[in-house]
């Protein structure tokens, strides 16, 4: 792929290393503000994911009882059908004349000409349901191996509540907190499926542009070249967890 960011030709007649990198600076040129707006939407989808996703999995690790894998189940049975099949049923409820939006309108909470698709908000929350399994699940490891003998002994101390989660359940879960934050943003920030079927022209990400330089333009060195800076990019966030955090979490949750 880095070869092929610094070749040139076309797809009939072929390509051929040159040996010059200028397609970085044209990508980062060109499609600056997709890439800006690939880590807006990763960012700001992942935080609002695991706000969802912690509460959940903490109440199903704590308050599960014996039914705890019956909820994870429950939890993913809606994935067992395919992404790009989940993600077009996001766009029938969230049309125009949709289940949600059709409803409100004739009721008159809307005027006639809200809409959602094609905005920001439907893009990033189509990540947010399609990655939301993606936190839970090493949340709920993470959760799961707390000693509950530690919240006991926080109580004997007069803890409150408050206290014991933010002393004791909250530093304990912070590897499955950012372990899930690499998995979520990481496929986020990379995602094109959700910009293409719920978003418009003004929510392009950098996966868009990747797909489009690749199949539509045949453009093959523009397409490598914006494949290495995002795959630099992603790199350099992972190096920054294993520096903190190590890589044994890592393989702790992928054995989980």
């Amino acid at each position: 792929m880095l070869m092929l960011s610094a070749a040139s030709g076309d797809p009939i007649s072929g390509y051929t290393y040159s040996g010059h990198y200028i397609e970085f600076w044209h990508a980062l040129h060109r499609y600056h503000r997709q890439f800006v707006r690939a880590f807006e939407y990763g960012g700001l989808s992942t935080a609002i994911t695991f706000a969802v996703a912690y509460p959940a999995a903490y109440w199903i690790a704590f308050h599960g009882g014996r039914h705890k894998a019956g909820y994870l189940f429950l939890l993913l049975l809606p994935f067992f059908v395919t992404f790009v099949i989940r993600t077009l049923a996001w766009q029938f409820i969230l049309s125009d004349q949709g289940i949600v939006l059709g409803t409100l309108k004739h009721w008159g909470l809307l005027p006639q000409s809200a809409h959602v698709l094609s905005t920001a908000p439907a893009v990033i929350g189509g990540l947010v349901y399609n990655r939301l399994p993606y936190y839970v699940m090493p949340l709920f490891v993470a959760l799961e191996k707390i000693d509950r003998r530690l919240l006991r002994a926080a109580e004997d101390l007069y803890a409150s509540p408050l206290q014991g989660f933010l002393r004791v359940v909250l530093p304990l879960s912070m590897p499955g907190i950012f372990a899930g934050f690499l998995l979520v943003f990481i496929t986020n920030t990379g995602d094109y499926v959700n910009a293409e079927i719920l978003g418009g022209p003004g929510t392009l990400m950098v996966g868009n542009i990747i797909n489009n330089n690749f199949f539509v333009d045949q453009d093959y060195p523009m397409a490598a070249a914006l494949s290495t800076l995002l795959l630099l990019a992603m790199l350099l966030i992972i190096a920054l967890y294993a520096r903190a955090f190590g890589t044994e979490s890592i393989q702790d949750y992928a054995a989980s």
